[in-house]
């Protein structure tokens, strides 16, 4: 599966703290990450993460991109709800790209824990089908 990664400033350490936490079941999946979020994560795990530009710089976009050829199977994006600089712009595109595309997102550790828990007893198994099925399209 391959699995984005987006983290807030204020919750770029969430991000790797919950990284570390499930690191065993990551090295086991592809990972794409904004810029600042996958150096924090490959230097404070050892996972490899296939980086984007940041998010100011069209990161989230990227991503966004990806969703919409189905090339990304589960985001995590740890949202600071509070933080002056968070705003619907970053947030609602990659929601709704989520959305349109029948892609698991979470926006906070304990949704992302259940995805994680799912994907690791193969709960998401679906998106390979829908994958290989919308590439013969």
């Amino acid at each position: 599966m391959n699995i984005a990664l987006v983290a807030h400033d204020k919750r770029k350490e969430l991000m790797v703290e919950f990284c570390i936490a499930y690191s065993g079941i990551l090295r086991k999946h592809d990972l794409f990450a904004t810029s600042a979020t996958g150096t924090c994560v490959e230097e404070a795990t050892g996972l490899v993460v296939t980086k984007f530009l940041s998010g100011s710089q069209g990161g989230d976009q990227q991503i966004c991109a990806r969703i919409a050829y189905n090339e990304i199977d589960l985001v995590l994006f740890f949202n600071d709800p509070i933080s002056k600089h968070s705003s619907e712009a970053d947030i609602m595109p990659l929601i709704m790209a989520c959305d349109a595309n029948n892609v698991p997102i979470a926006t906070n550790v304990a949704t992302a824990e259940v995805l994680i828990m799912g994907l690791e007893r193969g709960d998401l198994g679906w998106r390979d089908i829908l994958r290989q099925t919308n590439k013969g399209a």
